[in-house]
This record gives structure tokens, sequence and C-alpha cells, in this order.
């Protein structure tokens, strides 16, 4: 395989197989985890860079000396750098303080300047502070993921295709973890136009404020709202799964350390509430999740130290 443009490996990327009771879930049962982490920003998030940056140049909304601003824990300012390195454009992220060191690392290799801002004051802080930048920068261009209806569109076009496909349709459920609800959101809506059988398992962290629960702070990255995405208006959701930090941390060390899954800690996360599901459905059932991003861009959060032993004994969980 020869290419000649970074973009070109965005996407496609492999399914990984487990038998589900390896993992403390129902015997006879599977799980297919989308390895994300493999997109060559080592996120999810390569698909969404594209497909705003592209899709804006298109409607004429940016040219190649407009500056792009936007809020983000990291990765999507990664896929955004990317798919603008070919145009030139200057970039500015502005990021929360508590976001890990490696991917704000990443962006300023790519060439993007970083902006900080309070970790007390979360992402809602850095959707202020980017729009304020905006405002006072001439030629500007604010994406705004969290309601720019390309953000859901860019997966329901190519991730939620691509599952399908490779999995000749045969879902039952389809779990994954929930940021700005884009992803969640668009791959949910192809596969409920494909089959409005398949159930929707939204993840988040304890913290996130889905479930209904108290709002605070968690060592899990990437996942996890301070307000309901405005994607979700009229999704039928069918559970959402709260993980701890320690729940999802245990998933991703034992990813690594069993599978060599190097991953990040939402897919640990995303993996532990695949297995609850699967105790939810009848053997045999096939259940799809993602692996939103790389584990080496936390290193410096120490995520692959402590326990990655499962509490696996075939039993029924009371979830």
């Amino acid at each position: 395989m020869i290419v000649k443009d970074v973009k070109e490996l965005i996407g496609n990327t492999p399914l990984f197989q487990f038998d589900a009771a390896l993992l403390g879930g129902k015997s006879g049962s599977q799980i297919f985890a989308k390895l994300e982490y493999l997109n060559p920003g080592g996120s999810i998030k390569d698909r969404l860079g594209l497909q705003l940056i592209h899709q804006a140049f298109l409607r004429g909304e940016i040219d190649q000396e407009t500056t792009i601003i936007e809020p983000t824990a990291g990765n999507t300012g990664i896929g955004m750098a990317l798919a603008g390195i070919e145009h030139g454009l200057k970039m500015i992220f502005v990021v929360p303080e508590k976001f890990s060191l490696e991917k704000q690392q990443v962006i300023q290799a790519l060439g993007a300047q970083i902006v900080h801002t309070p970790t007390n004051k979360g992402i809602q802080g850095a959707i202020e502070k980017a729009k304020a930048l905006a405002k006072e920068t001439p030629n500007s261009y604010l994406p705004l993921q969290f309601h720019n209806e390309e953000n859901p569109a860019a997966y329901r076009r190519t991730l939620g295709l691509e599952i399908y496909q490779e999995l000749h349709g045969k879902i039952d459920s389809f779990v994954a973890g929930v940021g700005s609800g884009g992803t969640f959101a668009g791959v949910a809506a192809y596969l409920m136009k494909q089959n409005a059988k398949i159930r929707l398992i939204a993840v988040e962290p304890e913290g996130s404020i889905l479930n209904n629960g108290p709002a605070h702070g968690h060592e899990i990255e990437g996942i996890g709202v301070e307000f309901i995405p405005q994607f979700f208006d009229g999704l039928m959701i069918d559970a959402i799964d709260t993980i701890s930090d320690d729940e999802g941390f245990r998933f991703t060390r034992h990813l690594a350390k069993n599978y060599g899954l190097l991953v990040g800690s939402s897919s640990g996360a995303a993996l532990a509430s695949a297995v609850r599901e699967s105790w939810r459905l009848p053997s045999g059932s096939k259940i799809v999740t993602l692996f939103p991003d790389s584990g080496d861009r936390y290193l410096s959060k120490h995520i692959y130290e402590g326990e990655s032993d499962l509490d696996i004994g075939g039993k029924n969980h009371a979830f």
C-alpha cells in the first residue's frame, strides 16, 4: 500500500473480536471493538477533523488565510490539525489544563497553538474562551464540534457504514462512550436506519451527568458530559452505563496486558459497558463498541499502573 497524503489513512480501521466470557461477560456472546486508535492521528477524531475542515472549505466558510479556533480535549484538535496541514491553516485550540500533556504536545507538533483554560471551568470554560478569541480574531472560524451537525454526519457517513458492512448487519447492540455526543449519535443514526432493533448503550464516567449523577471530576478522559449533547435530541437510548475510574482503568490495563491493545481509558470504560450489556442479552449476541484513542497519549497520567486483573467468575452480574 502506497499513499501520498496522510488523510488517505483515515478510516477503515479493523474490528477486534472478543469472547465475552473471557472478559467476565455471558458465555457464547461476542464483543467487537472498532480499533479507532489506529487512525494516523491516534484517535477516532481524525474522521471528525477531516469532515469539519473539508466541509468548511466546500461551503466557502474558510480559505487558506483563515484562523481555525476550537475548544477541545485534544483529539479533535489533532484531527483538525492533520486535515489542515496541506492548506497551511493557522489553528488555535483551547484546552482545559487538566487534559493530558501528550495530546497537547502532539497538537503543537502539528503546528497548532494551544490556549489553556482553568480545569475547574471544564469544557464549558474552553467553549466560552474559544468564542471570545474568535470575536477578536479577523477571518477566524469556530467549528464548535459540540453544536456542529457535521460532527454526527462524519460518523454516520463513515464509521456507521463500516461497522454495519463489516459485521454484515449482524449486530444486537451498539455501545459507545459519550463526549460531544457526535460519534454516538452519528453511528447510532446509521445503524438504526438499517435495523431499528439494534440496542443503543451510552457510556459515561462517574462525574458525568447523563444518568443524573452528581457532576464532579474524573480521570477517564475523552468521555463525560457537563450538559446533554444536542445530538441526542430524538435519539432513543436503551441504557446508560456509568463506569467508575477504577473499573475503566482496570479494563484498560487488562487490554494491554492480555491482548496487546494499547488504548486509552475511554476504551476500557466502553469495554466494561459492553461486558455489562452481554448479561442483558441472550447468549450468542453480538455487541459492537469503539476503542476511540491510543494509550500512549496518557502515559503521564500513569494509566497502565495498577491492577489489571478482572473479576471473572462467569456469573450474571447484577447491573
